[in-house]
Parts: structure tokens; C-alpha cells; sequence
């Protein structure tokens, strides 16, 4: 078991002179898994440090793997609803003539929704953050601050953060550990900027319930903003390498 970043540094040392290593998980969690039982850490869903004061994150450099760093469900009040029943469009995944929405939209480019026609993208303006349709109509909204806040709590401690070359997939992945970065102080501005230049995205993921009391109504999965696992530390103040 680690306690300090010193253990880190001369444990995750030996583990980049290892080579390749096969996935103790196949998936995308494959290579979080790994690195924390080869560094005795225990896995868990608290909100709480790995190892003493840090968290511990790892990225594959040569995937798209993409993170979800946090899930906000956008303003105003019902505009899951608003924009399930306006951009919608039927899927075979219900027995119903009901709508949802599933896109991934960006700040660079209006994305088009499956076939009907519109088309989405984000707006960065000063004082939110916006999903438009393409004649430049607002249907939902973050405030800037309200997304300030729930980042920087969701990122207030400090990161180390390790880089792995990878191949192969599922159970038969590997990993070459080769590199770490010791991050710290979330920059919100780096959030903005990636935002709106297209490498921070918004994932829609409005359906409606299967079953029960509320079946067919509008159910918001989670409005995640998304961001390439290889790109996470770009949105940090402090970029410290401590091996490789």
C-alpha cells in the first residue's frame, strides 16, 4: 500500500520497468483497475483521496477514450423535457411512439439529430452556457458560476496522473505504464477554452421511463460534459512531472 507521493513515484517506477501488462478488467475501467492493484490500492466509490492527499487517474495515450467529468442537468425547469419533445426523434429501444435524445454535441459545429432535420451545438457567452439549434434559438442553459461551483468540487484536491501506451482490447488489453504528472488547482477558464474549441462535449442522453409510474415520461440519464481521458490535465493550473 502507498501513503506518500514518494511511494508513488518509486512504486509506479517499478511498474513502467514491467513492460506490458495484461488488463485485470476488460472495458474502459481496464487500465484504472490495473494500475491500482498493481499499486495495492483498493478499489472504492468514495468521494475521497487513493493515497494520501491525491487521487489517482489514468489515461490511455493512444485511444479516444472519453471521461465523464461531471452530469448537470441544464436549465430552465423541464428542459430535459423541452428539448426531448422538440429535437426527439423514435427509437426501437421502446414499444411506444415516444421520443428521446441521444447526441453528443460540441461548441465547434452544429451537430445534426438523427433524421429530423435540426441540428445542435453549444454556446459559450459570458454569463452561461448554451445549447442552440441552428437558427440560433436557446432551448436550455447552464449559469457560468453554478458549472464554476460544481467543478471545483468535483476537482478541489490534488491528481497524480499516469499515461499508458495501449493495445490489443477486452480481456486481452495491455498497458505500458511510461509517465506520471502530479495535478493540482482546477482551471475553469482551461474548461471554457477547451469548450469552446470543441474538446470538452456535452452528452445528451434523454429517454423516457420503461415501466411504472412514471413510464413515458421525460428521464434525463445524466447531461454529462465529456472530455478525451489523454486531454484531462489540461484542465489544471499545475502540471508537475514527477516520472518519465
Amino acid at each position: 500500500m502507498i501513503n506518500t507521493l514518494e511511494d508513488f513515484i518509486r512504486e509506479y517506477t517499478k511498474i513502467c520497468n514491467m513492460g506490458w501488462i495484461k488488463t485485470h478488467r476488460s472495458g474502459n475501467t481496464g487500465i484504472g483497475k490495473t494500475l491500482e492493484d498493481l499499486l495495492g490500492i483498493e478499489e472504492n466509490n468514495l468521494d475521497a483521496p487513493d493515497f494520501g492527499e491525491y487521487e489517482l487517474k489514468s489515461c490511455r495515450i493512444n485511444a479516444n477514450s472519453m471521461l465523464t467529468m461531471f452530469t448537470k442537468t441544464p436549465l430552465p425547469s423541464k428542459a430535459a423535457n423541452h428539448l426531448r419533445e422538440t429535437f426527439g426523434y423514435q427509437s426501437d429501444a421502446y414499444d411506444n411512439n415516444e421520443k428521446v435524445l441521444h447526441s453528443t454535441l460540441s461548441a465547434d459545429r452544429f451537430v445534426k439529430i438523427a433524421d429530423t432535420g435540426r441540428q445542435l451545438k453549444i454556446l459559450c457567452s459570458p454569463d452561461k452556457i448554451s445549447i442552440v439549434s441552428e437558427d440560433n434559438v436557446e432551448h436550455a442553459y447552464w449559469p457560468r458560476e453554478q458549472l464554476r461551483s460544481a467543478f471545483e468540487k468535483k476537482y478541489k484536491g490534488k491528481f497524480v496522473y499516469a499515461k499508458a501506451d495501449s493495445r490489443g482490447e477486452g480481456a486481452n488489453e495491455e498497458f505500458k505504464f511510461f509517465e506520471a504528472y502530479e495535478i493540482s488547482d482546477f482551471n475553469y477558464s482551461s474548461f471554457v477554452s477547451l469548450l469552446e474549441q470543441g474538446k470538452i462535449y456535452v452528452d445528451l442522453r434523454i429517454g423516457q421511463y420503461h415501466d411504472g409510474a412514471k413510464k413515458g415520461q421525460t428521464h434525463d440519464h445524466g447531461t454529462g460534459f465529456r472530455i478525451k481521458e489523454s486531454d484531462q490535465y489540461l484542465l489544471f493550473k499545475k502540471i508537475n512531472k514527477i516520472v518519465g
